[in-house]
C-alpha cells in the first residue's frame, strides 16, 4: 500500500496557504484573542497561555468533550499490517468537520519516537500503540501516562445519538481495553487468530483441510514429500508461534485453562497436562522436519511472504495478514482462515477461535488537545469512519454491524468473517499479554528456544510458569482478575 494519501495533504511550502496561516496563527492564540492572552498573562503574573491556542470549548451533546475548532491534532500510528491510509482518511475526515489541522507520523519505531515525548510531558493527542516496538500499556498505566476512556464509552453515538458508544461494540471490546480496573486503550480492529493458508495450492494438491492436529501434521508431512515446507512461522518474532501454543491449550483445556494463565495460577503451566500437551504438539512438528527450511531465522514479513510463493503449506497469524502482504500476494492465491486444529479429547470445538479485539488506540493523559483527543476516538467508533478502515486495511472493526453491506472484501476477510460465524459463542482471548508484558516475552523466549531445538517441552513449561510466577508481583495483578 502507497504511504501517499488519496486525500490530499499539503506537503510543500507552496501548499501553505493564507487560509492556512490564518488558521494556525489562531491555534496559535497569535490572533483574535490578544486581549484576552494579554489580561490572563498579567493576572497570572506570566505564563505561556497565549502560545497554547484553543484546547477547549463549551461542551454540548454534539461536542461532549469541548473540541475547539482550528486546534491541532496530532496523530501517531502503528504502520504495520494496515498500513496508514486509514489514519489519512480519518484525519481529513476530522480536520472538515472540526476546522483543525491534523499532524500525521506513521512509523513502526513507536518507543524510540515516543518514549521521549511522555518523558517530556509532550505526547501525541491519539497514538495507535502496536506492534513490536509498542510502548508497553502495563508500563504506562503504572506511570499514570493513560486518559481514561471511559467519558467515550458514555457519551452519544454518532450513529444514534439516542444510545452511548458502549452499546455499539461487540461484547468484550471494553474487557480487552481495561487496565487495573480502569479502561484506558480502545482494541479497534476485530482480530481473528490462527493458521492460513492458500485455497489455490490445496485444491492444486489436493489436499483436506484439516480439522484435527493428526489431519494438521499429515498435510505437512504430504507437503514435505512435494518438496514444500509444512508450516512457516516468523521465527524472529515468537508472538506468532505462540498462537499456535496457547490455541491449543485453550481448545484442549477449554476456557478454564485460559483462564488460570491470565489470573497466574500456580499450575497455569506446571503440573497440567493440557498445557505439555499443546506444546508437545508444536515441538513434533520440529522433531518430524515438518518446519518450512529457515523460518527460524526470518522475519513475519520474510516467512509471509516465502509462504506466499508457495514454500510453505500454513502459517500461523493474525487477520491483518491479508492486508500486510497485499502486494506480495499472488492475485489467484485464494489466502483462506482455519481455525487452529484440535488435539485428542479437546473441550472446544474445531470452530472455536481466538477473536478479539486488537490493535491499541490511546490518548495520552498529557496531551495537547485532549479534547480532541477523545473525540477523534468516538469518530472510530461510528460507522462511516469502521467503513474507512474496512476500505482502506481489509479488516474489520469493533463496531457493531460496522461495515456498510456493499464494501466488498478480500477472500482472506471474507473466510475470517465466515469462521467467525461458524465459532458462534465459541471464542475466546488471551489477557495476559496485555497485563503482563514481561511474562508474554519471557514466554516468547522460551518458544523461540524450543523452536530452533535448544529446549524441550518440559523445559518450556518450567520456563513459562516461572514468568508466571514472576508476574504475580506486579502491583496491577490484584485488579486483573477474570472470573
Amino acid at each position: 500500500m502507497g504511504s501517499t494519501s488519496a486525500h490530499g495533504e499539503n506537503t510543500t511550502g507552496e501548499g501553505l496557504g493564507r487560509r492556512d496561516l490564518i488558521k494556525r496563527s489562531a491555534a496559535l492564540g497569535l490572533i483574535a484573542v490578544p486581549t484576552m492572552s494579554f489580561l490572563s498573562a498579567c493576572a497570572s503574573g506570566g505564563g505561556d497561555e497565549s502560545t497554547k491556542g484553543p484546547v477547549k470549548a463549551p461542551t454540548s451533546k454534539e461536542n461532549p468533550f469541548g473540541v475547539a475548532k482550528g486546534g491541532k491534532l496530532d496523530v501517531v500510528v502503528f504502520k504495520g499490517g494496515y498500513g496508514d491510509d486509514y489514519a489519512k482518511a480519518w484525519e481529513a475526515a476530522f480536520d472538515k468537520k472540526w476546522g483543525t489541522t491534523s499532524s500525521h507520523l506513521a512509523t513502526q519505531e513507536i518507543t524510540s519516537k515516543l518514549q521521549p515525548r511522555f518523558n517530556g510531558g509532550n505526547p501525541p493527542d491519539v497514538v495507535d500503540d502496536s506492534g513490536a516496538q509498542q510502548i508497553k500499556l502495563d508500563v504506562l498505566v503504572k506511570g499514570g501516562q493513560l486518559a481514561d476512556l471511559t467519558p467515550v464509552l458514555d457519551a452519544p453515538s454518532l450513529d444514534d445519538p439516542a444510545k452511548k458508544v458502549r452499546d455499539m461494540l461487540i461484547p468484550g471490546t471494553v474487557e480487552q481495553g481495561m487496565q487495573g480496573g480502569k479502561f484506558v486503550s480502545l482494541n479497534y480492529v476485530y482480530t481473528v487468530w490462527g493458521l492460513w493458508y492458500s485455497g489455490k495450492l490445496f485444491k492444486e494438491k489436493g489436499w483436506p483441510v484439516p480439522k484435527t492436529w493428526d489431519e494438521f501434521l499429515d498435510v505437512c508431512t504430504k507437503a514435505k514429500d512435494a518438496g514444500i515446507g509444512g508450516l512457516a512461522h516468523q521465527g524472529k518474532f515468537p508472538y506468532y508461534i505462540n498462537v499456535a501454543i496457547m490455541d491449543l491449550i485453550a481448545k484442549k483445556g477449554g476456557l478454564d485453562a485460559m483462564k488460570a494463565i491470565d489470573n497466574l495460577e500456580p499450575n497455569a503451566f506446571e503440573n497440567n497436562p493440557v498445557a505439555l500437551a499443546a506444546v508437545e504438539a508444536v515441538y513434533e512438528v520440529v522433531e518430524k522436519g515438518l518446519l518450512m527450511p529457515g523460518t527460524n531465522g526470518l522475519t513475519h514479513t520474510e516467512s509471509q511472504t516465502a509462504w506466499n510463493q508457495y514454500k510453505a503449506a500454513f502459517i500461523t497469524s493474525g487477520s491483518w495478514l491479508e492486508n500486510e502482504q497485499l502486494k506480495q500476494t499472488p492475485d489467484d492465491f485464494d489466502m483462506q482462515f482455519l481455525p487452529m486444529p484440535v488435539l485428542a479429547d479437546s473441550k472446544l470445538p474445531f470452530e472455536a477461535i481466538r477473536a478479539g479485539a486488537g490493535e491499541p488506540f490511546i490518548v495520552p493523559e498529557k496531551a495537547g488537545n485532549k479534547a480532541g483527543g477523545l473525540e477523534f476516538i468516538r469518530s472510530m467508533l461510528s460507522r462511516e469512519w469502521s467503513t474507512l478502515f474496512a476500505q482502506q486495511a481489509n479488516s474489520l472493526t469493533i463496531v457493531k454491524d460496522g461495515v456498510d453491506p456493499s464494501v466488498k472484501l478480500r477472500p482472506g476477510t471474507t473466510s475470517a468473517v465466515a469462521a467467525l460465524k461458524a465459532a458462534g459463542e465459541n471464542t475466546f482471548n488471551y489477557r495476559y499479554p496485555d497485563w503482563y508484558s514481561e511474562m508474554d516475552t519471557e514466554i516468547q523466549n522460551a518458544s523461540n528456544e524450543l523452536m530452533a531445538k535448544r529446549i524441550q517441552p518440559k523445559e518450556w513449561i518450567k520456563r513459562a510458569q516461572a514468568a508466571v510466577n514472576k508476574a504475580t508481583k506486579d502491583p496491577n495483578a490484584k485488579n486483573n482478575k477474570r472470573s
